[in-house]
């Protein structure tokens, strides 16, 4: 059946991703034209049922990319950041017990002081409000799914997807054509391992001179503390235990607002055994001796997860091509040490905004923003990424114990000297290239949930408020089935069941299947945080944007 033709409506500017860095850009956009008398119009496109829905973070958050965007914001009485960090605590943990770092031995870059913590998916909710009342128009719940190009090859837009299709790829009876949203400059700012982005970066090799991109999997649960083991402003990272010295990762744990706590796991995602689970390693991590007190008398009330890219500096791409750029996490300016990156991402946004709106200015369209692409590392951004650039490496490289140590030096050097004892690193293998077969490793069991303190998957993406439109044609699409069972199940044990932590796979006995098991997709469960996407050892998955505004639908994370 042939499709109807789309309709279309022309903008200046598209954004595409109402996370922090898109909405700085359209912030900063309207804040020039109403300071410069230029009409410019900008839309954005969120995926997410509403602004915020799929954000998620820790988050201690940097001011410095809310100064700049919003001198005043510390004003605004429906400001979604009001606790100031007040004590800044890290725990490095054996299995029974653990030790607390002096703060003096970490160089000042990694101090929480002078940070706020709060909700990430509150913050960009207030900021869609600051956007709209400047004259963003934003559309939530119609995901761009497709890249507009000009016969040029430059990129002039995006599309909304269709709506009403079915599983089996025909149009319902309540099918919808998706939009054209054309314009003269697109900003791209999806998050990590954004389905367009993808496109992007091998449509114009915009990693071509970059390291490749390194991931982290964050694991999130809200909790209502009871109120003598509330501490505001307490902010606490911890490393080692759970994980083995050779898995890199770590916590933590953020008191905010009315009693609530914060408290998620980071697993480097270059981990070597295939029966890790990052999920389960998270439960594990709430049980420590150090940790399970701030629990009793405690309620868990929300959860998410999602991907973090890590590969910080070395592995940033060129984020300009004709017609369009990256921002934030799209471009990966996540600082993994400090465990931050909201505050780049907004910083970004304003960089690209201003690259666009004096190329508006002096009549482009259509080209490359090379102020933008020439500036970032010599602005706040690459001050801050540039310093903790050995970090990730070495930590993969020697592992926690020795990695950590190395790193922590090289920052020292780079405080004190502006100089590296390593140079730039490289990142060595990429995420999905670093496990091992089954047969090589001793397989992780892991203790069955309490119900109480620890959990299952099901039980916790109840709580992310997660929900697809079941006839719909799938989200998460394998390439060759056939090579799923003979290397992703024969050869490496299925590690997609543990790697996931929404219950998404599952490799189920089936006597009607010619091998006896058969892979279950459950995309009513996907929180969209990608990791099948990166770690599926044969980058066999894709993870493309699902119809209409599903997926988790965050609130206060």
């Amino acid at each position: 059946m042939a499709l109807p033709e789309r309709e279309g409506m022309d903008f200046d500017v598209v954004v595409v991703g109402a996370g922090p860095a898109g909405l700085a850009a359209a912030i900063r956009l309207k804040q020039l034209s109403a300071e410069k008398g230029e009409e410019i119009s900008v839309v954005v496109v969120e995926k997410g049922g509403e602004v915020g829905a799929h954000i998620l973070s820790g988050a201690v958050v940097d001011p410095i990319g809310l100064d700049t965007l919003l001198p005043d914001w510390r004003e605004d009485p429906e400001r979604p950041l009001k606790t100031a960090v007040e004590r800044d605590e890290f725990l490095f943990l054996t299995k029974n017990s653990g030790v607390s770092m002096p703060n003096l031995f970490f160089p000042k870059l990694l101090s929480n002081h002078g940070n706020f913590v709060g909700s990430l998916s509150n913050t960009v909710k207030w900021l869609g409000a600051r956007a709209e009342a400047l004259g963003v128009e934003i559309y939530p719940g119609f995901p761009a799914s497709e890249v507009l190009y000009d016969e040029r090859g430059a990129v002039t837009g995006i599309a909304t997807g269709d709506l009403g299709i079915s599983r089996t790829g025909e149009p319902r009876d309540d099918f919808t054509r998706g939009m054209e949203l054309r314009a003269k400059y697109t900003v791209f700012g999806e998050g990590a391992r954004g389905s367009l982005t993808k496109t992007l970066i091998d449509r114009f090799g915009l990693n071509r001179d970059s390291d490749h991109q390194k991931y982290g999997l964050g694991v999130k649960e809200l909790w209502q503390l009871s109120p003598e083991k509330f501490e505001p402003g307490l902010v606490q990272h911890t490393m080692g235990w759970p994980l083995p010295n050779k898995a890199g990762g770590g916590s933590w744990l953020y008191h905010f607002d009315d009693n609530l706590l914060s408290v998620g796991f980071v697993t480097h995602l270059n981990y070597e055994n295939p029966t890790l689970s990052p999920f389960e390693e998270f439960q594990r991590f709430k049980t420590h001796p150090m940790i399970r007190e701030v629990f009793e008398g405690a309620k868990r009330i929300g959860y998410g997860a999602r991907a973090i890219m890590e590969g910080g500096w070395q592995s940033v791409p060129k984020l300009v091509f004709p017609g369009g750029c990256l921002v934030g996490d799209s471009a990966g300016f996540v600082n993994v040490p400090r465990i931050k990156g909201s505050h780049n991402a907004i910083l970004s946004g304003v960089q690209a905004a201003d690259a666009i709106f004096d190329a508006l200015v002096a009549g482009r369209q259509g080209d490359e923003l090379t102020a933008y692409e020439e500036g970032w590392r010599d602005s706040p951004i690459g001050r801050d990424l540039k310093p903790v650039r050995n970090v990730k490496p070495l930590w993969s490289k020697y592992g926690t114990l020795v990695g950590v140590g190395l790193g922590g030096l090289d920052m020292w050097m780079n405080a004190l000297a502006d100089a590296s004892l390593f140079g730039t690193l490289g990142h060595g293998k990429p995420d999905h290239a670093c496990l091992k077969p089954l047969s090589e490793v001793t397989p992780i069991v892991y203790p069955k949930p309490d119900g109480k303190l620890t959990f299952d998957r099901l039980s916790s993406v109840y709580l992310s408020n997660t929900n697809h439109e079941e006839d719909q044609p799938p989200h998460l699409k394998v390439k060759d089935m056939g090579l799923q069972k003979t290397s992703e199940h024969d050869v490496y044990g299925g590690p997609s069941g543990r790697y996931c932590p929404a219950g998404v796979y599952e490799w189920v006995e089936d006597k009607s299947a010619s091998d006896g098991v058969r892979f279950q997709i459950n995309a009513q469960n996907c929180v969209h945080c990608k990791t099948c996407d990166i770690k599926d050892p044969n980058q066999n998955i894709n993870w493309v944007t699902p119809e209409g505004p599903g997926g988790p639908n965050y609130t206060n994370l």
